[in-house]
């Protein structure tokens, strides 16, 4: 027999597949220096509080000195993490990167004071000193963002006290997660090749992919058989982190745990409402796809189980990564060429790690510093979905290198409201790239299956959550006990009302709640669906050339932390308050639904 081919060792990986690290750091001599200096550097914080308010210079001084630690430290932590996530079997790098992530612990709690001491000062006195001080202008927005909390921020005895309880706060997360990655045992399973397997959570991921229906069925009822023993414990952790959200929201003076969220990002909580309740009345739509995909999958009954396989065979479509490179620069080509040049000096300038290599961390995904180039990380293997993820990310690193040379240091990063704009964009941009210039029916099927899924599993599942997560917040604010029975009962309801009377009522599905981890992140999941809309409205408006379009999403790019998401959407000419873009989003997908219902029919035919 042949042997099974390996995975090439980190040394043995092409250059031209690698990124080039040495823009970071020459060596880790230089390395060792910038962290020994940043080292010795927080040293100065000492002298540093206790001054801001004594003058406008001292004001500025304390600003200065505190985002210039912050901009060294997320140097050092990036080479170190990326150098890390290269071969994460390499010793030297894993040390490397602890050592890092313990300076930029350092670095957090050296100016821990510096936002409570803004805080203590007067906004007279404060202003007073950007009258004095014309080089304090361009803080104006940083400042004003931490002043907004004032109304929020309880005397310092208080304050005190609540952050030396904070992990008591978390520790109801800590315990799904203990729990959830560690503590639970899930059966053994057979997959499709008859072998016996144990069950965790990425091969749950795998196995419901699976093209073997009674390997579906048995994986989704072996993994419900282990959450709904545990039940109860699940709805006391739940119910306790819920609780704290509530709390710390009430004693700070917020309405709600919803508005003391959204707040720190100036978000109103009516794009909140207006998403669940537009997706709310296109959900027939979503029961139209559901209908096809049983059609397809040629089954009598639709099960929660069938969700995840493959509506169509392995794309009919490949690319190498040179073929995906050229194929990237042609479909990005709408967004011009400032856009364009960024991408090819990506390529050009080995911003991306290419290749799969022993020990590399899995998955894709951009990142970077000010102080660097936004690198990305890839496993490339020569599919179609490579492609997208290649467009996404690039999309992320693009924004980044934009903000970075627009925005001065202290706005140069951007929300996660926005940050998956960009990247779903991208992918939207190659989506009518290749729906414009692919002919093959079968390709065509292909690539509008992939829009329905992403769509089905971005905008309509994560407001399904975004929904729940409203419902078991308001529950425990009115007084109601979350019990296991009260989350299920309403989970269940929810779900026959997203996916419709065409999918069969699992009894298993009431508790997929519990296996969650985004509902202990408070808050969080309306933004996959909010930011995946907005990317729809703005690649139509691109793609259809729509005078200043994209004059409008290059200011996006290049806004940063400048102002509040809303209002930097509003630059790019999308209104998040306004429910239009999440109907257009929905206008879309109506859309590519009825062209892969025709396709569907002609290749049956």
């Amino acid at each position: 027999m042949s042997k099974a081919k390996q995975l090439p060792k980190r040394d043995e990986v092409p250059e031209q597949l690698t990124w080039d690290l040495t823009k970071i750091f020459l060596n880790e001599e230089a390395f060792e220096k910038s962290f020994q200096a940043l080292s010795e550097e927080l040293e100065g914080a000492k002298h540093v509080r206790g001054t801001l308010g004594q003058s406008a210079e001292k004001f500025l001084a304390g600003i200065e000195y505190v985002l210039d630690i912050y901009r060294k430290a997320e140097v050092i932590y990036v080479y170190a993490h990326l150098k890390n996530d290269q071969d994460t079997a390499n010793t030297v790098y894993q040390a490397l990167y602890a050592r890092a992530s313990s300076l930029v612990a350092q670095t957090s709690e050296a100016v821990s004071w510096f936002e409570p001491e803004v805080l203590s000062l007067s906004d007279k006195t404060i202003w007073a000193f950007f009258e004095e001080d014309s080089r304090l202008v361009m803080y104006r927005h940083f400042i004003e963002q931490i002043l907004d909390q004032r109304a929020h921020v309880l005397p310092a005895e208080q304050e005190a006290l609540l952050a030396g309880a904070s992990e008591i706060f978390g520790s109801a997360g800590d315990i799904f997660s203990v729990m959830n990655n560690a503590d639970l045992k899930f059966p053994v399973v057979t997959n499709e090749e008859g072998q016996d397997v144990q069950l965790t959570h990425g091969i749950y991921g795998q196995l419901m992919e699976s093209t073997d229906r009674d390997v579906r069925k048995n994986t989704f009822e072996a993994l419900y058989s282990v959450y709904q023993q545990f039940k109860n414990t699940f709805a006391s952790t739940l119910g306790t982190h819920i609780k704290s959200h509530n709390y710390k929201a009430k004693i700070r003076g917020y309405s709600s745990a919803r508005e003391a969220s959204l707040s720190q990002n100036h978000i109103p909580e009516d794009v909140y409402d207006t998403l669940v309740l537009v997706v709310n009345q296109f959900l027939p739509l979503l029961h139209r796809y559901v209908e096809l995909r049983k059609e397809l999958l040629g089954v009598e009954e639709l099960h929660m189980y069938d969700m995840y396989t493959p509506l169509l065979a392995e794309a009919p479509i490949r690319f190498t990564f040179d073929e995906a490179k050229q194929k990237t620069l042609e479909a990005l080509n709408p967004l011009g060429e400032d856009y364009l040049s960024v991408v090819r000096k990506a390529f050009d300038e080995r911003w991306i790690d290419v290749a799969e290599n022993q020990g590399k961390r899995s998955g894709a995904y951009s990142s970077g510093a000010y102080d660097t180039n936004p690198y990305i990380l890839l496993n490339w293997h020569d599919r179609l979905d490579e492609l997208y993820t290649l467009v996404h990310e690039m999309g992320h690193s693009v924004h980044s290198y934009f903000t970075r040379s627009n925005q001065p240091y202290v706005y140069g990063d951007y929300s996660i409201f926005l940050a998956e704009i960009a990247s779903t964009t991208n992918e939207n941009i190659l989506t009518s790239h290749l729906l414009e210039t692919e002919t093959d029916p079968n390709v065509r099927a292909y690539i509008l299956n992939h829009y329905l899924d992403g769509f089905k599993g971005t905008i309509f599942r994560q407001t399904q959550f975004a929904e729940f997560e409203h419902f078991i917040h308001t529950e425990d604010a009115a007084g109601r006990p979350l019990t296991s029975e009260h989350l299920s009962k309403f989970y269940r309801e929810l779900n026959e009302k997203y996916y419709g009377p065409i999918v069969e009522k699992d009894e298993e599905i009431q508790y997929e709640w519990s296996r969650i981890p985004h509902f202990y992140y408070n808050y969080y999941v309306y933004q996959y669906a909010t930011g995946f809309s907005a990317a729809n409205a703005l690649a139509a408006k691109i793609v259809a050339k729509e005078p200043n379009a994209l004059d409008n999403y290059l200011t996006y790019l290049k806004s940063g932390s400048s102002d509040f998401p809303i209002e930097v959407m509003n630059k790019a000419g999308v209104d998040m308050t306004k429910p239009t873009y999440i109907e257009d989003a929905m206008e879309v997908f109506a859309r590519r639904l009825d062209e892969l219902e025709v396709l569907i029919e002609k290749i049956k035919n």
